[in-house]
């Protein structure tokens, strides 16, 4: 390992050289991969709703529907706005009524049911049907040009119009999101380091692993947008200390070593085996994330395990030569310490143990209770700006029509035509349906099916499969809702076990089922895996009970807080917050604990070693979560996307947590659980009386 620190510091300027010209494949890899703005698409494959939607795309070659209100146009000028969207590319069909009845038919001649659905004073309602699924790019410039035909009288709705917003929104913030961090980052850096020039070349090196890991996702075939807007910003947060601790290495070497190649290459090779091992416990945190069945995880957790160990490699090859060619200029910025030294309120806190260990009993039920019941939310649209199209357009169905969800029964052949009617009407008698449509519908229940039109037939009709549309007074993923589809899903079993209710609302209903089972593996995982690492570095049972308990509890705390402001979360951050928290912030722990463990092995007594484990690790730790604070911060203000916001606030949030319970609490914990650290320790048993 030395032979190839001292290439790396001889041959500074051919890293930098080869690191720019990776840029190249890895800029072109980060645009050519493709970004999933559909949260839903990542449910697992064995789900029968999700089975649902990919037999929507094969047997009626369609796989997103939207609802089209349309406000003050008469029944000619609909009929040819109706024409206009059909033209559209990607549009496989509008249902109006039409479809089955002319429009001379005067309105009040029309079935009550279809009436009702489709008409409300100057309104009506149409069905827009997309042939292809909700997250495709088809489907999405279809949208975008299904805004531009209908105009300012009209207001599609639906999860395709939703998820267009999302691409658009994301589109224009997500570089916004990484001038923040850095910008945030940069400040931070200056107030800690001792230089000015230092902080542009930390965040030029984690700038282009960011580029590589983005770059590199392409083999993945493509990443949802959470992942790629917090890829940065995470990757940003927790592989700052790795370049803090080799520019703090090579200052330490240099004072050793006359030789500046030599005292590199010596930062390089100490670098690389501490940040090898201190990065295991925030690869265990991401790792977690692909236990989940719900895809999202592993999709994140892939991209963050990749970041880090791209991260470390980055630290130990390109900043090396980065530090060697500027060092001159870094000289040059050199500045007086900004933050003061803080031995005083270090022995402060570590004298006023007693108050610390209070104030964590105080707390610790209420954390709990707060952690265990904050409320979630799992409505993709909920998170949203009232502004965007889709809101607006999802507001005026609620508002004229008074539909808060629609979603459809996938009828599988084999009934007659009354068992078709017989069921429509147990599904409109079901507690909270506003109406449901078949194909009798459009034309009334005494017609004879033969005298439905074909081009109605062909739209909601196979030779293995029938449409139904059901509209609900609930909104989607609420439990109203859940329970309604619940019911209405044991009624179309009753007639035939291959039938199915699917759509955005029963989807939303899995996704609860899924993600809730997610949240307690996720953390179970995490929690073994981290304890596991921290038990075989320290080779003892208790510090590792005592670490993830710290951690376990900030995480409780920050978690607690939304709960207790009435804050409802999106499902997501929930379930990432814990593991991302514990995977990333243990390591401040671990930082105190390893001089704590030396300075009792060197023979120090309890009080002295915690002392100086506390003295030494105070500044290191504070950098370290403030930095992190700073990278999630801004974003977490800015972002318009709950989903994004509410992680990266509950990030940043976290990190200052866990660094103000790390530095308080966990003192007082080696104080009180001294001897029992000492007696289940390898080597310490000798010092439990020291």
């Amino acid at each position: 390992m030395t032979s190839i620190g001292k290439f790396i510091a001889k041959h500074k300027f051919l890293i930098l050289i080869v690191s720019m010209i990776l840029l190249i494949p890895s800029v072109y890899g980060y645009v050519k991969t493709k970004i999933n703005y559909d949260v839903l698409s990542y449910l697992p494959k064995s789900l029968e709703t999700v089975d649902g939607q990919d037999i929507m795309v094969d047997e009626f070659g369609m796989g997103a529907f939207s609802m089209v209100v349309v406000e003050g146009m008469d029944s000619k000028d609909a009929a040819e706005l109706e024409k206009k969207m059909e033209s559209v590319e990607h549009v496989e069909d509008v249902l109006w009524y039409d479809d089955a009845l002319d429009i001379s038919i005067p309105i009040d001649m029309l079935p009550d049911t279809l009436k009702d659905a489709l008409f409300n004073g100057d309104a009506t309602m149409m069905i827009a049907l997309f042939d292809d699924t909700t997250s495709s790019d088809d489907t999405m410039n279809a949208v975008e040009e299904l805004r531009k035909v209908v105009g300012k009288q009209c207001f599609i709705s639906g999860m395709a119009g939703v998820v267009t917003d999302i691409k658009n929104l994301a589109m224009a913030e997500m570089p916004i999101y990484v001038t923040i961090a850095a910008v945030l980052s940069f400040l931070v850096l200056c107030c800690t380091m001792d230089s000015f020039f230092v902080p542009v070349l930390f965040l030029f090196s984690i700038g282009v692993g960011i580029i590589y890991n983005l770059g590199t996702n392409i083999f993945l075939g493509e990443i949802s947008y959470i992942t790629q807007a917090l890829t940065a910003v995470l990757q940003l947060g927790v592989t700052m200390d790795y370049s803090i601790f080799l520019l703090s290495s090579y200052e330490e070497n240099k004072k050793k070593m006359p030789d500046k190649v030599d005292a590199m290459a010596k930062a390089i090779v100490s670098t690389f085996t501490s940040v090898a091992g201190s990065s295991i416990t925030t690869v265990a945190g991401f790792a977690a994330l692909m236990f989940m069945t719900f895809a999202l995880g592993k999709n994140l957790g892939i991209v963050m395990i990749k970041g880090v160990v791209i991260g470390v490699i980055c630290c130990v090859t390109l900043l090396p030569a980065l530090i060697l060619i500027f060092e001159k200029l870094i000289d040059k910025t050199t500045h007086k310490p900004i933050i003061p030294p803080m031995k005083k309120l270090s022995d402060f806190i570590t004298k006023h143990y007693i108050i610390w260990i209070v104030l964590f009993a105080i707390m610790l039920v209420p954390a709990i209770h707060g952690n265990n019941n904050v409320k979630l939310y799992y409505n993709i649209d909920s998170g949203l700006p009232d502004s965007l199209d889709s809101s607006k357009a999802n507001a005026k169905l609620s508002e004229d029509f008074d539909m808060k969800s629609v979603y459809m029964v996938l009828l599988k052949d084999g009934l007659n035509a009354k068992e078709k009617s017989d069921l429509l009407k147990k599904i409109e008698e079901v507690k909270g349906v506003k109406w449901a449509l078949g194909m009798n519908s459009f034309i009334g229940g005494l017609v004879p099916e033969e005298m439905i039109p074909d081009d109605l037939r062909k739209t909601l009709q196979t030779d293995n499969y029938e449409i139904q549309f059901i509209c609900s007074d609930y909104s989607a993923a609420t439990d109203k809702a859940n329970a309604q589809i619940k019911e209405i899903n044991d009624i179309v079993k009753s007639y035939n076990e291959e039938s199915m209710v699917i759509g955005e609302a029963p989807l939303m209903k899995d996704l609860q089922d899924v993600t809730d089972v997610d949240l307690v593996m996720v953390n179970t995982v995490s929690v073994i895996a981290i304890f596991l690492i921290i038990m075989i570095v320290f080779k003892s049972i208790s510090l590792p009970i005592i670490l993830v308990s710290v951690i376990e509890f900030a995480i409780c705390v920050n978690m607690a807080i939304p709960y207790y402001m009435g804050t409802e979360l999106p499902f997501v951050a929930s379930i990432v917050i814990g593991t991302i928290q514990l995977g990333a912030t243990v390591d401040y722990a671990i930082l105190m604990t390893s001089r704590y463990k030396a300075e009792r092995l060197a023979g120090k007594s309890k009080n002295e070693a915690i002392k100086v484990a506390h003295r030494t690790s105070m500044k290191p730790i504070l950098t370290s979560g403030i930095s992190f604070f700073a990278a999630t911060f801004g974003v977490g203000l800015y972002s318009s996307i709950d989903m994004i916001s509410s992680i990266t606030a509950l990030l940043s949030r976290g990190a200052i947590i866990s660094t103000v319970i790390v530095l308080m609490l966990l003192p007082a914990m080696f104080r009180v659980f001294d001897k029992v650290i000492c007696y289940t320790t390898l080597g310490m048993r000798d010092k439990r009386s020291a």
